[in-house]
């Protein structure tokens, strides 16, 4: 027999809610006696935080649908006040389209203006929108790499970038005043202005093309007037990237890209990649097939909303290679710190503290300023916000987000594309690859090997597995890795260099080192390894750095997955 009051609960969100799907989805949970999922649907509440909202699609408050949606965008609008302008995007998620109506009627009730996109779009064209018209908000309703059942909330305030603390706590604390309390404690959800009745049309506008074009123009605006001979494979990952990456690079004189036909269409279910995020193995496999039938020299890959960009290009052995991150923030930080030699006034590189070091020492060889920030690039904002007098030369993270303009505040795979295709085209007129620059980098400023390893957990406890995890790296943290000591364990949830983060650094001599921290937006442990070799001046040297080094990260993998696992489950 259900519990009553779980029943009770059920009865009254479901009639708030206007999806019949989630409102069937809990009549069959109901029906089935399924207490686990309905309690875990009803026992906890999705939290706002500094990423908006990401979860799993589905009824009551634990899981994204239309009723949370609607509160949140009401809580937003109750943070701003009346009268704001707010500006709406979707990508071509499952409901992403329901889920930004609901935000553009919920914005309109409450007094506001939405601006909302009448296509799914990028995510960076929501960022670069919110600036572009003056708004005083933007939400973008995308998951953007995350699997397939998943969406989300994305909010940007009136300077165009991510919300940060305590803007979090304060918009969560108006959704909160949503709720009132019954006599029996029970927090019971009011029903919210701006349902399925007809849309004020003085309330809700339609964005225009006139928003595409001002960034395509941008976009191309940040290029020199190099070559642009350089054959390109490009993917958008079943996602929205295709039509505006297809107009910046026919605007700025590049050949028409070979796009991966069984990739290019949107598509919510991404049927041809386990994830759908460049990062994960086996995700380019299709454009690689199709690089080798046209001889490309490049392969370029966005994330589904297009704010993540990947890359491979032909290793020395012939096989395609997708480059990390890092490799990708070197190369475009040493690009346009080339381009910008020289030119009047002062330059900004922004990296996180999980980036490899490389550019740091890139930005010191320049004599520009470099500001290591927190993950994320509601972090990588806040110089370039802080210092608008500054040129952004790159801000980057490695998990592939990077922005090469100031002007568009959050990351954007089409811009950065871009300019990676520029550096491609300038480095293949001069005869050389984008291994001989590494190699050209890796002997002056030493050689930054990295990896990122991510620890994905399932299940109801897995983020109170990931918790301990990260406690018992703080209570009592390994003595060795493989063969490393650990020298230091530096707990940057005290604070101190940088504000306080849910994150572990092993220090392990050397310039070695582990960095273990949860993922913002999924149940996983990403644990991030880097260790650093000099590279001597005789041609074999650079070899052997590369081989120790890749034997030393292979050793910390092994030794910090015998880790994880014994914690986790022992």
């Amino acid at each position: 027999m259900l519990d009553a009051e779980l029943i009770r609960r059920v009865r009254a969100w479901q009639a708030t809610d206007p999806d019949p799907e989630t409102r069937a989805e809990l009549d069959a949970l109901v029906a089935a006696g399924d207490e686990d999922g309905l309690r875990d649907r009803f026992d906890h509440r999705l939290e706002f935080g500094t990423a908006g909202l990401r979860a799993e699609m589905g009824a009551g408050p634990n899981r994204m649908n239309r009723v949370v949606v609607r509160r949140a965008a009401t809580g937003l609008m109750r943070y701003l006040g009346a009268g704001r302008k707010v500006v709406v995007g979707y990508d071509a998620r499952r409901k992403s389209d329901e889920f930004a109506l609901e935000t553009a009627r919920a914005v309109a009730a409450a007094g506001g203006v939405a601006v909302l996109f009448p296509r799914p779009v990028p995510t960076p064209l929501v960022a670069f929108a919110v600036r572009l018209l003056g708004a005083d908000a933007g939400v973008m309703c995308t998951a953007s790499h995350n699997p397939p059942a998943d969406n989300g909330f994305k909010v940007y305030l009136g300077d165009g970038a991510q919300i940060v603390p305590p803007v979090d706590r304060q918009i969560a604390a108006a959704i909160d005043e949503l709720d009132e309390i019954d006599g029996g404690g029970t927090p019971v959800l009011l029903e919210v202005p701006g349902g399925d009745g007809e849309e004020d049309s003085r309330g809700i506008r339609q964005a225009g093309s006139d928003v595409v074009d001002a960034y395509v123009e941008r976009a191309v605006s940040r290029l020199g007037g190099g070559p642009r001979n350089v054959s390109i494979v490009y993917t958008p990952l079943h996602g929205v990237g295709l039509d505006v990456t297809e107009r910046v690079f026919a605007a700025a004189g590049f050949e028409p890209l070979h796009v991966v036909a069984a990739q290019a269409a949107p598509d919510p279910a991404f049927p041809t990649t386990p994830y759908p995020n460049p990062e994960e193995d086996g995700v380019l496999d299709l454009a690689y097939g199709q690089a080798e039938e046209v001889g490309a020299d490049l392969v370029l890959a966005h994330d589904p909303d297009a704010d993540r960009l990947g890359v491979a290009v032909r290793g020395r052995d012939g096989r395609w290679r997708r480059l990390t991150g890092d490799q990708v923030g070197a190369l475009l930080a040493d690009h346009r710190l080339r381009r910008t030699d020289g030119v009047a006034g002062e330059r900004l590189v922004v990296d996180t503290f999980v980036s490899s070091g490389l550019v740091a020492r890139l930005a010191a060889a320049h004599g520009v300023h470099h500001v290591e920030t927190l993950t994320g690039f509601k972090w990588l904002m806040r110089p370039v916000i802080a210092h608008p007098e500054w040129e952004l030369v790159l801000a980057y993270e490695e998990a592939l987000g990077y922005a090469v303009d100031g002007y568009l505040r959050d990351k954007d795979g089409i811009a950065a594309a871009l300019a990676f295709a520029e550096l491609a085209a300038e480095l293949r007129a001069a005869g050389l690859t984008v291994w001989d620059r590494l190699e050209q980098l890796a002997r002056r400023h030493g050689l930054f090997a990295t990896a990122t390893w991510s620890f994905r957990f399932t299940g109801y406890a897995a983020r109170s597995r990931i918790d301990a995890l990260m406690a018992a790296l703080r209570s009592s943290p390994p003595a060795r890795l493989g063969h490393h000591e650990v020298r230091r364990v530096e707990d940057l949830l005290a604070g101190g260099r940088l504000p306080p983060v849910d994150a572990v650094v092993l220090h392990l001599g050397g310039d070695a080192r582990l960095i273990a921290r949860p993922s913002g937006t999924e149940p996983k442990l990403k644990v991030y390894g880097r260790v650093c070799r000099a590279v001597g001046d005789a041609p074999s040297s650079l070899a052997r750095a590369e081989a120790d080094a890749a034997r030393e990260l292979e050793s910390l993998h092994g030794a910090v997955s015998s880790y994880v696992d014994r914690t986790a489950h022992g």
